[in-house]
Formats: C-alpha cells, structure tokens, sequence
C-alpha cells in the first residue's frame, strides 16, 4: 500500500524557514544540487516519520505544504488518479539518479506528489 514518503515546503526566504526548524526541531538540512532545494532530514532513520524539503521556488497550482506518496509504477498511478477525478499539475519529470515525481491535485484541491524509485532517472 502506497504511503507518504515524503514532504516539501514552498517558501519564499529558505534560510529564514532553514533557521526556524534548526533552532525549533533541531532538523538537519543538506543543499540538494544546484537547486534552490535543501533536503531535510527531520528525525533518526527507524523512528516514524518522514524526512522533505525545502524549496525556494513557486509552489505546485500555489500549495505551499506537499506531500508526497511513494508508488511502484509512477505512469500506472497518474493514470488511475487521472481517472479518479485528479488533474496533473506537473508532469512526471526525473530527479537524476533517484527516480521520477509528478504533481497532481485532488477532487477536493488538494496538490499531492507521486514518486517512484528509479536510480537511473534522467540518465
């Protein structure tokens, strides 16, 4: 069963929002290539939780928080939420030698991301 995998916050000043969760939650933050991206790593790994993001870019249809949920076969699960009543707000696109995303928003508006491991995306 597919979970959440994932989380992204869109932000305007990233090392403002970079400072706040160092000093609050003591999250480790690593700069993620040549991106305005920085992963974050939110808890030791074994422990419940997931780790996310954050990006300093314009947010998917303006959702500021996105979740996202980790799936098998990326085209396979566009399709069925496509069907569902979903709408692709981005398509699927590589993130060179970890796999494939794609952004999509609910029936209810919600924007949720689909990512499928794959380590030679973009290659």
């Amino acid at each position: 069963m597919p979970r959440y995998v994932h989380f992204e916050h869109y932000v305007d000043d990233a090392q403002k929002t970079i400072d706040f969760y160092q000093k609050v939650f003591d999250w480790k933050l690593e700069k993620f290539g040549d991106m305005p991206y920085w992963l974050v790593t939110s808890g030791p790994e074994g422990e419940p939780g997931i780790d996310g993001g954050i990006s300093q870019s314009e947010p998917p249809n303006g959702q500021r928080v996105v979740n996202t949920i980790g799936v098998e076969d990326i085209d396979a699960t566009v399709e069925r939420a496509r069907k569902a009543g979903a709408k692709v707000v981005a398509e699927k696109m590589p993130i060179v030698g970890m796999g494939w995303v794609a952004y999509l928003v609910d029936p209810s508006g919600i924007v949720f991301g689909l990512f499928s491991m794959d380590e030679h995306a973009g290659m």
